[in-house]
């Protein structure tokens, strides 16, 4: 077993809060840290970065893993091979419709080759400076030949947003004729809205017997819904990449997908989700790129309170102000309650007792307001801040209790 099953739902969503009844499933996880992640502007992982990167994601129970470019350099072909050699998640390895791309990515063992082609009118004439007709026969071409190798294939109409939607069509219907395995559906450039993209993949499972991929970019912050409106209109899996780094805004992110699927879907990814904030860690240290204190799920505010009454509330019951359904023991970060401007009494009562404190109301409010005037100065507030205000307002310390 990878994982422990998740506590039973304890938050009950009602109807017109949430579409929590859409049933979807099942959930499959295919990461691209390690090769659309590390396409991030002034990101580059070392062989070792790479490694450790695909070892977590592997002990997580992650799908699959895209390890890299294969063609681009021998250093990449060596470290794909080795990922693949080492892991048991399928390992996945990228090519253009090109024939020494495809080559290899099949030489280097990956179990999967992911090929793409342009198919947008925009980038095939100002990019490929290819005729559509090109485009399909190279993609047909190139997945006949990683089929004919015995490996798993996968297909990207690149840039599928933006094209003509019966091109689009053709193009499915052509690589199908072939026998792919997986068709993948990128919003290369972020411009999907939910609605509309989850209609454009709900036309492509119907056109095709292969599995359907989603690929989501976040230039307007949808990446995450996108990929979610994928699994809600058939798709069986999709690409993200932990803290959502990659290609200008980045991808759908992992640990987002993964844990609104959980939570809010309740379906059982076969992610083991307790690691989720060492993996955020592992990246964000690799790539060099912060992860936002606001970010969902892994930022350092995601399961911080300040305000008096979140503080009051969450400390009577967490599912007050918190999402319920989805815990900091559950992404293994820990609950912190966090002192400053708004601080009230009752987070202030709680360092003070767990310091060995015991204080009066009246002394409580006195320390209170200590914290709100450091924190109102914009100055951090430290546990040792509180201890000292309590030992300058005279606070007497609890006896100790020997047995």
């Amino acid at each position: 077993m990878r994982r422990l099953r998740r506590t039973p739902r304890r938050i009950e969503f009602f109807q017109g809060t949430i579409a929590s009844n859409i049933d979807i499933g099942p959930v499959r996880i295919f990461d691209t840290t390690l090769r659309d992640g590390e396409q991030s502007p002034r990101t580059s992982f070392s062989y070792d970065e790479k490694r450790r990167i695909a070892s977590t994601l592997d002990a997580m129970g992650t799908h699959v893993i895209e390890a890299g470019f294969p063609v681009n350099s021998e250093a990449e072909f060596e470290a794909v091979s080795d990922i693949a050699a080492a892991t048991d998640a399928t390992v996945c390895g990228l090519a253009r419709v090109v024939d020494k791309d495809v080559e290899a990515a099949i030489d280097s063992g990956a179990e999967m080759v992911h090929v793409f082609v342009s198919t947008s009118d925009v980038q095939l004439e100002d990019s490929m400076h290819a005729t559509r007709e090109d485009a399909v026969e190279r993609a047909v071409d190139s997945v006949r030949r990683v089929k004919e190798a015995g490996v798993e294939c996968m297909f990207s109409p690149m840039d599928a947003t933006r094209t003509d939607p019966e091109f689009l069509m053709e193009i499915v219907e052509a690589v199908s004729a072939a026998d792919v395995d997986w068709i993948n559906i990128p919003d290369t450039c972020g411009v999907g809205t939910p609605t509309a993209f989850g209609k454009t993949v709900e036309a492509v499972v119907e056109a095709t017997d292969a599995r359907v991929d989603v690929h989501t970019h976040d230039d307007f912050g949808l990446a995450t819904a996108n990929a979610l409106a994928g699994f809600e209109n058939g798709a069986h899996q999709a690409q993200v990449s932990v803290n959502g780094i990659g290609e200008r805004a980045g991808n759908a992110a992992y640990e987002e997908v993964v844990m609104a699927a959980e939570s809010v879907y309740g379906v059982d990814t076969g992610i083991d989700t307790t690691k989720i904030i060492d993996l955020s860690r592992i990246v964000e240290d690799a790539s060099d790129i912060p992860v936002p204190a606001n970010k969902p799920v892994v930022g350092r505010n995601a399961f911080s309170h300040e305000s008096g009454i979140h503080a009051a509330g969450v400390m009577e019951n967490a599912d007050t102000f918190e999402p319920g359904v989805m815990t900091p023991e559950m992404v293994g970060a820990e609950r912190e309650f966090v002192l400053g401007k708004h601080t009230g009494t009752h987070a202030v009562r709680k360092h003070l007792t767990e310091a060995g404190f015991a204080p009066t109301d009246a002394e409580v409010r006195a320390v209170t307001k200590r914290v709100k005037k450091q924190g109102a100065n914009k100055r951090r507030v430290t546990a040792g801040d509180v201890e000292r205000f309590a030992e300058e307002e005279g606070i007497e310390r609890r006896e100790e209790v020997t047995v």
